[in-house]
């Protein structure tokens, strides 16, 4: 795999970082639409959420939003080095292999996840979202699925 390219990563990451929880919540609002399937994973202390809307608006919900774009930021920040990051991502597919979540939702080209995280990429970008910015984070998020990967593989 190609690696993704670091300048057109860390540029386009500046504009989404400056609002994470507002873009974050466009990624899972698009997550949810696109897979319902992994809204009744969401569960805080045994409340099982109505609602897509119900899940985005409470703040157990939204303080993962806040991790999930804290992962982002750092896969930016070390997107030369990913390898820095190899067992902190496999143990974050550990996590999502136990609460239940399939690995083909992250899987590359047609997952829900990295769809809805391009998605939100375009959103937020809107023309900055160029092929080449696309292909970057392509990239980059095939690479970090690749190491969490590992964490479904049991390795």
């Amino acid at each position: 795999m190609d690696r993704p390219e670091p300048e057109l990563i860390r540029q386009s990451w500046r504009a989404v970082s400056r609002s994470p929880l507002e873009h974050g919540t466009v990624l899972f609002s698009r997550l949810f639409a696109l897979e319902p399937g992994l809204l009744p994973l969401f569960q805080y202390d045994g409340h099982q959420f109505s609602s897509p809307e119900d899940c985005l608006s409470s703040p157990e919900f939204l303080d993962h939003i806040r991790k999930v774009m804290l992962v982002i930021d750092a896969a930016v920040t070390n997107v030369e080095d990913l390898s820095s990051l190899e067992e902190y991502l496999a143990g974050l597919g550990r996590k999502h292999r136990a609460v239940g979540v399939k690995l083909s939702s992250f899987s590359v080209g047609d997952g829900t996840v990295g769809e809805s995280l391009l998605y939100m990429l375009e959103r937020c970008l809107g023309p900055a979202f160029t092929p080449a910015v696309r292909a970057a984070w392509s990239q980059l998020y095939g690479a970090v699925v690749q190491a969490m990967s590992r964490g479904w593989d049991g390795e």
